[in-house]
């Protein structure tokens, strides 16, 4: 290793010197502990200060005649970087994203050995040891030259501190949270059946670090992260579109009930590592290890934002009391996400097997909440009647076993507002969510649609900013904020919201909700090339309304002949044939089919007070009739 050997002098950098010769680190005359790899990992750097090392160099200098795997070295910078006392006003090693690492401090190389063998008198860092004894006056002129120099160092760094600690304190008092992203973990094992475990880490980390520092710290929602699970761009690209000033990376391997898991923490700004772990444990403590690694990162971003340290919230997420029941959970959640009726009916299997291994495990009643609540939006067979009753329970038997759970409160505003019409609770109860766990997005999103529904439009914009800023890249949430506009009669902005999510994923069906937009400002014939192009036999409901509103009324007819022949293959939900009859102007026929989606429980009655579609009927008490039954008249 000539790069370590070939000069033995000291080096001095802030207030520390290394001591090539004798292999010892001091902060002034007190020697800071290292192990030998990580003294030449350092010796290397400072060496070669101010230029990037690669990590292909430091590894097989370093390491010449040995195989090590790259966490090695990161584990041994992570090492150096506490033992230097890293802060956020003082950096000493910086990680040059994908290239390497650069010592940052100024050197200043000493003659000989800076520090004594033990035993023997330490001269100056400031002396050169093959110099003579300097004499009394020109050591003090010395000093008066040092002194002014650190003065003026001192100073300057003060103004640099103060300023920097102003704008940190005006950000606070502005309300601006530091925003971090899990990007999706790599699945190292080589088995595509694992996704669903480097899968649910990524959300098992998102959901520990949601609750760390609610009021300093936003974390991306999983939605928007598990966009860069198979095609990553740049990291400036990703801070970029997702508006965060931190990254998590990581990955995890598992097998013969052991796994290891690796994580680093990037500062976007310079795309420095900051923080960087590798964890080996039984796969039995997985459960602790993700809290533990939260709170090491909560630490980390902390001393960079120059906060005290705090420790989780007490509302973290709930640990199950056996590893099987959380490996179930998350196949569970693995197919939940997919947002497919197969994938509800898969989730409910997986999470109802994790409630036969743990039946105290409250995040797996939340999930089967979940499931049972949304399945009816999915489904033309399936009625509220038969799945909310079957939600209710899961939630109250989640939140009988862990009040705090933010999941839980959630699911039960949804089903209080979708099934009962009991708009109190569930403003009550999505708040409470929001209280728990304010980076919980899909909190925000559903509270926003219930302030649409009662006609709130300005604070329904809001919390849905605040969901679209917790999850950027999330396709409903981006369509359910156009549909605010929609509903508020913000026709303009409305179209360019759902076109701006067509332009992102052309099939994605919320966004095709446009079509009603069409139809008010009297676009019809985009609103049947619309229907026609992406759901031509699916919904003939749709195709009678806007051919009934466009006047053509023998081909609106034509597709209500449609509907019932679907209807007699399975039932419909009313709301289809309320829906089809509106369009054509059948005030009656549509009153008569709301009573049997009001029945029903059907999902449309919660639009009743905004929806444009019904104006024509708002001066009829049998409508004023129906709106009171649910619970939205003024």
């Amino acid at each position: 290793m000539p790069s370590l050997i070939s000069n033995l002098n000291s080096y001095a950098f802030g207030e520390f010197c290394l001591d090539a010769k004798n292999r010892v680190l001091r902060l002034g005359e007190k020697p800071i502990a290292l192990t030998p790899k990580a003294f030449e990992v350092l010796l290397l750097l400072i060496q070669q200060s101010g230029q990037v090392v690669s990590k292909d160099e430091l590894m097989r200098t370093i390491w010449p005649d040995s195989f090590v795997e790259e966490s090695n070295l990161t584990q041994t910078v992570f090492m150096l970087r506490r033992a230097l006392g890293e802060t956020a006003v003082q950096r000493y090693i910086l990680t040059v994203q994908g290239r390497g690492y650069r010592f940052a401090a100024e050197v200043k190389e000493v003659s000989g050995s800076a520090g004594p063998a033990p035993g023997t008198s330490t001269p100056s860092l400031l002396t050169e040891v093959s110099q003579p004894k300097p004499t009394r006056y020109h050591w003090s002129k010395k000093v008066w030259l040092v002194t002014g120099a650190v003065l003026l160092v001192l100073a300057a760094a003060m103004t640099a501190f103060l300023r920097w600690s102003n704008s940190r304190i005006q950000a606070q008092k502005a309300g601006v949270r530091v925003m971090l992203a899990v990007l999706p973990f790599e699945n190292l094992t080589g088995d595509p059946t694992q996704e669903y475990f480097s899968d649910g880490l990524t959300e098992e980390m998102i959901s520990h670090l949601g609750v760390l520092d609610p009021k300093g710290l936003g974390v991306i929602a999983r939605t928007s992260v598990m966009h860069y699970k198979n095609n990553q761009p740049q990291l400036d690209q990703i801070g970029r579109e997702l508006g965060v000033q931190y990254v998590l990376e990581g990955s995890v391997r598992r097998d013969a009930g052991k796994v290891r898991v690796s994580a680093q923490l990037i500062q976007m700004s310079d795309q420095t590592q900051l923080w960087a772990r590798q964890y080996d444990r039984e796969l039995s403590s997985l459960l602790g290890l993700q809290g533990e690694i939260a709170q090491e990162i909560g630490d980390e971003i902390q001393l960079t934002l120059g906060k005290d340290k705090t420790t989780l919230a007490t509302s973290r997420p709930q640990t199950p009391k056996s590893y099987e029941a959380y490996d179930l959970y998350l196949k569970g959640r693995y197919f939940w996400n997919k947002r497919t009726r197969e994938g509800f009916e898969e989730a409910i299997k997986y999470f109802e097997e994790a409630i036969a291994k743990d039946p105290d495990y409250a995040r797996a009643y939340a999930g089967l909440a979940d499931c049972y609540a949304l399945l009816p939006g999915y489904t033309m067979t399936m009625p509220q009647t038969e799945l909310l009753p079957k939600a209710r329970a899961a939630a109250l038997k989640a939140l009988q076993l862990d009040e705090g759970l933010a999941e839980a409160h959630t699911s039960l505003a949804l089903i209080t507002e979708n099934y009962d019409w009991d708009w109190q609770t569930a403003e009550k109860e999505y708040r409470r969510a929001i209280d728990l766990n304010p980076n919980y997005a899909t909190a925000h999103h559903w509270y926003a649609e219930y302030l649409t529904w009662v006609g709130r439009f300005d604070e329904a914009l809001r919390e849905s900013e605040r969901a679209r800023q917790l999850d950027p890249l999330s396709l409903i949430i981006a369509s359910d904020n156009a549909v605010i506009f929609y509903y508020s009669r913000q026709y303009d902005r409305a179209e360019t919201g759902f076109n701006a999510v067509l332009e992102m994923e052309p099939t994605f069906p919320r966004a095709h909700m446009v079509r009603s937009v069409y139809v008010e400002t009297g676009q019809f014939a985009k609103a049947l090339a619309d229907i026609d192009k992406y759901t031509p036999s699916n919904t003939p409901w749709e195709r009678a309304y806007v051919l009934g509103r466009w006047g053509h009324t023998a081909e609106a007819q034509q597709a209500m002949q449609g509907l019932r022949q679907l209807d007699r293959r399975y039932p419909v939900d009313p709301a289809a044939f309320a829906w089809a009859y509106m369009g054509m102007g059948k005030k009656d026929e549509t009153l008569a089919w709301l009573d049997k989606a009001y029945a029903r429980h059907s999902n449309i009655m919660d639009t009743l007070k905004v929806d444009p579609a019904w104006d024509p009927l708002r001066s009829d008490p049998r409508f004023q009739t129906l709106v009171r039954r649910v619970g939205l008249a003024q």
